[in-house]
């Protein structure tokens, strides 16, 4: 019993204890520590630790990738002017009323979001360009908080790029797509019930003349179409896969000799999976364009800083898994399970993964910890991996938004209160966010209960 508690004791004991000196608060710490204290009661020897560690790794390796060219395509779209044409047709397709303006900013925040793979990242890109025009609507600052939070969030998770869902399958162990295909829906339905819920905050308001567009839809497009040749050629990609079954990546032969010896390679195999290799010839085809190439230096590095911090949690998280693996430490927990009821545990681990993303404000974490050890528990229930993979995806979405800790919602909080030199509340951002989470939640269940 030791050899399950102590890893996961020192686990959450360093993740929420900020007091601890130097590692006090840290999750990639705190995962790491519960890694190699797992390999000491298991008795690894350094060489069989090791091989976790890159096993562990190499099973989240499509999500690691997805994250990092993720963020320097996002990061190219930036300088590309993508973005700002995205933002700018949007919101003279629906613009011309505060919900119009609103439903513009809540689809902007879901493509940099999907983009990206990640929700601070997309909140940080999006949100310099869109508190200004919600502050002029009269909302208050958490409301502009909500807002943000929940359209980057939803964007996270939405497909195609979609680290929440990636990350999940990888736990479970099979191939994402059938999971993309389900989640496209289930998250739509996310997306439009945020923005519904948005539109009390301007109920009875008029926009003010200065943020109706200027220009027609037609008119935005015509000048600035070049802007979203690269988005147009991910989009392509992924649509002959998704609706036709047709990769160009086996079937076009130059691609499938380049990308072939890749896949026998532990780690780097992650680059051959179809949404990441889509989106690395998306970058390519950006630095066509000299707005992008001039700046290539500023793209790596900002889109790299981005998502550092992202990375270095799952490769983190990707350790602990690949060490709980190697010490049979799965095969343990799901034994001591054998006599609960199906419900019981389905709730029980549920709750439990909305717990640990309350309390570390990391779908990442949540994820690592919970769904590692529910995933096989859930399969000797007969429950459907792909099922067992959205189920995940949503519930840990849901529990990295709500209260006390959700870093993204205190990211960006921060970013209006530096911008509107206000103090902004976090825990109002997250209560008022709340219904989304629970949306989430139910789906997961659902999902689960199937």
């Amino acid at each position: 019993m030791i050899e399950i508690i102590l890893p996961l004791a020192l686990l959450f004991i360093i993740a929420l204890a900020k007091k601890i000196p130097k590692i006090g608060g840290d999750v990639r710490a705190a995962l790491l520590v519960a890694a190699l204290t797992s390999a000491l009661l298991s008795g690894l020897a350094p060489g069989e630790t090791i091989m976790a560690f890159v096993d562990g790794i190499d099973r989240l390796s499509w999500v690691i990738m997805l994250s990092i060219f993720g963020s320097l395509y996002a990061e190219s779209q930036v300088k590309l002017g993508a973005m700002e044409t995205t933002l700018n047709s949007l919101r003279a397709a629906f613009g011309n009323s505060p919900k119009g303006l609103i439903a513009a900013i809540f689809i902007t925040l879901i493509i940099a979001g999907s983009f990206l793979g990640d929700a601070i990242a997309a909140a940080t890109v999006i949100g310099f360009l869109v508190i200004h025009s919600l502050t002029e609507l009269k909302l208050k600052p958490e409301q502009i908080g909500m807002i943000i939070l929940l359209g980057a969030s939803i964007g996270s998770i939405m497909p195609p790029i979609t680290q929440g869902v990636f990350l999940s399958a990888s736990l479970v162990g099979i191939d994402p797509s059938p999971v993309i295909k389900i989640a496209y829906v289930t998250v739509a339905i996310g997306g439009i019930f945020a923005i519904f819920e948005s539109f009390r905050f301007v109920r009875g308001k008029v926009l003010p003349p200065e943020l109706i567009p200027q220009q027609s839809i037609f008119q935005i497009l015509k000048a600035r179409w070049k802007t979203l040749i690269p988005l147009f050629v991910l989009i392509a990609i992924v649509l002959v896969n998704t609706l036709f079954e047709y990769n160009i990546f086996t079937e076009v032969t130059f691609l499938a000799i380049l990308l072939d010896p890749l896949k026998e390679i532990p780690i780097i195999q992650g680059l051959t999976f179809q949404i990441v290799s889509a989106i690395i010839i998306a970058i390519l085809v950006s630095f066509l364009f000299p707005s992008v190439h001039k700046q290539s230096k500023e793209v790596m590095k900002g889109g790299l800083k981005k998502v550092s911090q992202t990375v270095q949690i799952q490769v983190s998280a990707g350790v602990m898994v690949g060490v709980f693996y190697a010490s049979g430490l799965i095969d343990k927990v799901a034994l001591l399970t054998e006599g609960l009821s199906d419900s019981f545990i389905k709730i029980g681990g549920a709750l439990s993964m909305v717990v640990v993303g309350m309390l570390t404000g990391s779908q990442t974490t949540a994820q690592s910890v919970i769904v590692t050890f529910l995933s096989p528990i859930l399969e000797n229930m007969n429950v459907d991996p792909t099922l067992i993979a959205l189920g995940a995806s949503h519930i840990a979405a849901a529990g990295q938004n709500m209260p006390p800790v959700g870093l993204t919602a205190f990211v960006v909080c921060g970013l209006i209160g530096g911008i509107l030199n206000t103090k902004v509340d976090p825990i109002k951002v997250m209560v008022l966010a709340l219904p989304n989470s629970f949306y989430f939640l139910v789906v997961g269940l659902i999902a689960w209960f199937i």
